[in-house]
């Protein structure tokens, strides 16, 4: 009979790393890939006291280039009015990359293949920076997304540690409320909080989801 493997509790492995680190002579480093401004927004709140922390927004997913520019515009917002000592760090918005990985695999539904690509492709050049730059840890801020998968983002983020030979920080930040709070901070910085991910693809998979419960109420009204 073959063993289940255990399920890793990634917050537990975070709070185990922090109690380490509140004992440290310095503050460590900490280069934060951020998906968008309120996602990041718990991550920072949560990880200031802990780290001397570079915000790295790095993202050549998304699309058109203007929500590009929108959401690093809401980025650099948020950090200004809530945590004025964070630094931030524009990666090259290189949308050429993402459509390289993800073709072929256009159709693939969310968390499939392709994010599973673009989720590797975005944690490599955080490595990368993390490892120029030589700072003690990375990680990334999408493990607060429900949308996201926690346990296949933490194991890409340690192989890659492995290569680069740069710490990443084990994370699940949708616990302990995480994602709730990243919410209610959205709404007391009256961030933009997107309705897609960020490329073509989920966005049109997310206005074909919207679509579809748009009709489905429309029926359930003529009935």
């Amino acid at each position: 009979m073959m063993k289940q493997t255990q399920k890793i509790n990634y917050q537990l492995v975070l709070d185990k790393t922090l109690e380490k680190i509140v004992h440290a002579e310095k503050q460590p480093s900490l280069l934060l890939h951020s998906c968008c401004a309120p996602c990041s927004s718990y991550v920072l709140e949560y990880l200031t006291k802990y780290f001397d922390i570079t915000v790295f927004y790095y993202n050549p997913n998304i699309s058109p280039e203007s929500e590009y520019h929108y959401r690093i515009s809401e980025q650099q917002r948020l950090i200004k009015e809530m945590c004025p000592d964070v630094r931030l760090m524009e990666g090259k918005y290189e949308p050429e990359r993402f459509y390289e990985i993800a073709k072929g695999l256009e159709n693939e539904p969310e968390r499939g293949l392709r994010c599973l690509k673009c989720y590797r492709l975005r944690l490599e050049e955080s490595a990368k920076i993390a490892k120029e730059y030589h700072f003690d840890f990375f990680t990334t801020t999408l493990t607060i997304s429900p949308q996201k998968d926690s346990a296949v983002l933490n194991k890409i983020g340690g192989e890659i540690s492995g290569r680069y030979g740069i710490p990443y920080l084990y994370s699940d930040f949708k616990k302990k409320g995480g994602y709730k709070r990243s919410i209610q901070l959205s709404a007391e910085y009256c961030l933009y909080r997107q309705n897609f991910c960020g490329c073509i693809y989920s966005r049109l998979q997310s206005e074909k989801r919207i679509k579809s419960a748009s009709d489905n109420s429309e029926n359930i009204s003529d009935n």
